[in-house]
């Protein structure tokens, strides 16, 4: 299995902290989205690890579809 599943159609807006680092959920079945709970293991798709240069507040991919993983580019629009 290596489809995403559509956690929401629309992005998650969440507080990042600088010097942080996160996994972002790419498989969309976590129960902690928008951020990884190890629910992929299922799937062959592993989260985006990513570290924050600067705290601030970002959307998140919840489609899972973003050409701009794990930030939002719209892509939900589409569906």
């Amino acid at each position: 299995m290596s489809e995403a599943k559509i956690a929401q159609k629309g992005p998650f807006k969440v507080a990042l902290k600088q010097g942080e680092t996160y996994d972002w959920c790419r498989c969309g079945r976590s129960d902690s989205q928008p951020f990884c709970d190890g629910s992929h293991k299922v799937t062959s798709l592993k989260p985006v690890v990513f570290t924050v240069e600067k705290s601030e507040k970002a959307y998140l991919c919840g489609c899972k579809q973003s050409g701009n993983k794990p930030f939002c580019d719209g892509s939900h629009r589409d569906l």
